[in-house]
């Protein structure tokens, strides 16, 4: 029988006494323990391995090498001496205000004391910290501080900008007292989500070294194609076999799913490691990571800033551009790529520039289908099914069947929305093709003009060309005058040249026309 894989248990002594698959990622740790001193910072994905690369760290810094028979860092000459540990783990708790923040550090810090049978003197947090601190270094070894998820306190108000800014405060004058105790400190590691910029948490921590793109840990977090192949090889053997498929293409299939992610300019993809795991025990295909979180404070910005998310497919930028931001300044691109529902693609090393997109199946796929939910008040599983209507229609070359589906979506628009422009119904015309998993490109250059959307199946070519306020034929009398079509003749396929208009003030296709290409 494999090992057992558990993908909620976090903690690395529980997957280890327990007899459950752990994937080694020891040497990764020893770049980081062996130095003398060091301060860091990581940021990944929720649900990406880092609150176990905490409590890893914290039993090596315990001194606790039998946990670590048969692993990577037993070999190396790493001295295993245990230091007293400060670990502040904020991902367990909700923190809607300023106030609850500094409850919930009054409460970390009475419940460490406790554990180092020591009586804290201080009058707030602040004092509360340095004593702490202090009086543990006093007793000889220095300390080790472990942070993870420090940004949940500020990721929970990103909605409220006030209460926000009041909780960055609180959060800047924590790490300005550990800063100021450096000398009393051997190793401190804090992990979170969002990188904001150290102008703002971390403006007094000059001593930080952030290792979110730093290609040595690339592959420190998720699961790397080798990992997968070696350290689940009897899980993907069984499971082949439950699906009368040979191993290498379960592989593919779940490489299309999990696998894609990407955090510094060259990398190996990994997989994600909470799907991948899941995978494992439940043996079927689901969205598993996105469904433990759903990005509503992502889709509600998309949709107050009218950001068209079209441009995710050809989205290039700077490292600047998407590695920082600020609370007075959200910027949607630099979230979707922290959260990880976009991910590094490629690099172009003479322009400096960042093609971003989708990692695999799974974010694409959920992230859209969430997204035109949130355009929408029809619910998602519905949504589901009339997407089989719109494919089945369309194949069938059955436009009014597929117009008469289409107004469904329509019918539901949030009115809070403004759909004064082309663009927002084009978005839903775009959401609704990528989640039929059709070919779909969105204007399409030619060198006439731009083409608003080109639809490929096996045997057809749809031409899209839509209006607001004015007419179906004005539509089609663009695609016709302009001979869109002359870019796809040629490839044996039948080519259906479709006019739209939408009607602003009845938000919804109040005409379509049609043709066949004749030539």
């Amino acid at each position: 029988m494999p090992q057992p894989v558990q993908a909620s248990t976090y903690t690395f002594r529980d997957i280890i006494e327990n007899g459950c698959l752990y994937v080694d990622k020891t040497r990764y740790l020893y770049e980081l323990v062996r130095h003398g001193k060091g301060t860091y910072f990581l940021a990944r994905p929720r649900r990406f391995g880092k609150s176990l690369m905490i409590s890893t760290l914290e039993e090596i810094f315990l001194g606790n090498k039998t946990l670590f028979a048969g692993l990577w860092i037993t070999g190396s000459d790493y001295n295993w001496q245990r230091y007293p540990i400060i670990r502040f783990d904020f991902s367990k708790n909700s923190v809607r205000s300023a106030a609850r923040l500094e409850q919930v550090l009054d409460y970390f810090l009475e419940t460490l004391a406790l554990q180092h049978n020591l009586t804290l003197r201080g009058f707030d947090y602040q004092s509360r910290l340095d004593n702490l601190i202090q009086q543990l270094a006093a007793q000889g070894e220095k300390v080790v501080i472990l942070v993870d998820e420090y940004d949940k306190p500020l990721i929970d108000n990103l909605d409220n900008l006030p209460e926000a800014l009041l909780i960055r405060e609180i959060l800047k004058n924590f790490y300005t007292v550990i800063k100021a105790l450096d000398r009393h400190l051997r190793f401190v590691f804090i992990t979170g989500i969002s990188k904001f910029s150290k102008v703002g948490v971390f403006s007094s921590m000059n001593n930080l070294d952030d290792l979110t793109m730093d290609p040595r840990f690339a592959t420190a977090l998720g699961i790397t194609e080798a990992e997968l192949r070696q350290d689940f090889q009897e899980h993907l053997t069984l499971f082949a076999q439950q699906e009368g498929q040979t191993v290498d293409t379960l592989l593919q299939t779940i490489r299309n799913w999990y696998n894609g992610f990407c955090f510094v300019r060259e990398c190996e993809r990994v997989y994600n490691p909470y799907s991948t795991l899941q995978l494992f025990n439940k043996r079927y295909f689901a969205n598993y990571w996105f469904e433990t979180g759903t990005p509503t404070f992502l889709t509600k910005l998309i949709k107050a800033e009218g950001y068209d998310i079209r441009n995710v497919e050809t989205l290039e930028l700077t490292e600047l551009g998407f590695s920082t931001y600020e609370l007075e300044r959200l910027e949607i691109i630099p979230l979707l790529f922290q959260t990880g529902y976009l991910t590094i693609k490629s690099y172009n090393p003479e322009r400096r520039l960042y093609q971003l997109g989708y990692p695999n199946q799974e974010v694409e796929s959920a992230f859209l289908a969430h997204l035109l939910a949130a355009f929408n008040d029809v619910p998602k599983g519905i949504n589901e099914g009339y997407l089989w209507q719109l494919i089945d229609a369309l194949t069938q070359q059955d436009l009014a069947r597929f117009f008469a589906v289409l107004a469904v979506f329509f019918a539901d628009i949030d009115y809070d929305l403004h759909l004064a422009q082309e663009k927002y119904y084009q978005t839903i015309f775009y959401l609704l093709f990528r989640l039929m998993g059709i070919t779909t490109n969105t204007e399409v250059k030619t060198n006439v003009g731009r083409i608003d959307a080109v639809v490929t199946l096996p045997e057809q070519i749809f031409l899209f060309e839509f209006k607001l306020d004015q007419s179906a034929a004005i539509a089609l009398q663009q695609i016709k005058d302009r001979d869109y079509a002359a870019k796809y003749r040629g490839q044996g396929k039948s080519i259906i040249l479709v006019g739209v208009n939408f009607d602003s003030r009845k938000r919804t296709v109040t005409e379509w026309v049609h043709e066949v290409d004749p030539r």
